[in-house]
């Protein structure tokens, strides 16, 4: 039997107080990006919740982190230069 890698954190969400379960390397994340954008963690929860997202809070969260550092590596990617790019 396998255990779960999940870690379960209290947040506060738009709705008052609530817990995510994500994993270690998830929450990592979203600590730099809290730390990129000077924002609290609720903060940034309650950013993702307003910005609306067909699935539940977990799921929104796990595609904005996705969708953040895959824009910075593609603004990163962009301001390379030419020979530090990967050719097609």
């Amino acid at each position: 039997m396998s255990t779960s890698r999940l870690v379960n954190r209290n947040v506060t969400s738009t709705q008052g107080r609530t817990s995510m379960r994500l994993e270690p390397e998830l929450w990592a994340a979203l600590e730099e990006i809290c730390h990129r954008e000077g924002v609290t963690l609720a903060d940034l929860v309650q950013r993702i919740e307003r910005a609306g997202h067909v699935g539940g809070r977990t799921s929104a969260v796990r595609v904005y982190a996705l969708t953040y550092f895959r824009t910075a590596a593609n603004a990163a990617d962009r301001a390379a230069p030419p020979a530090w790019r990967a050719s097609a």
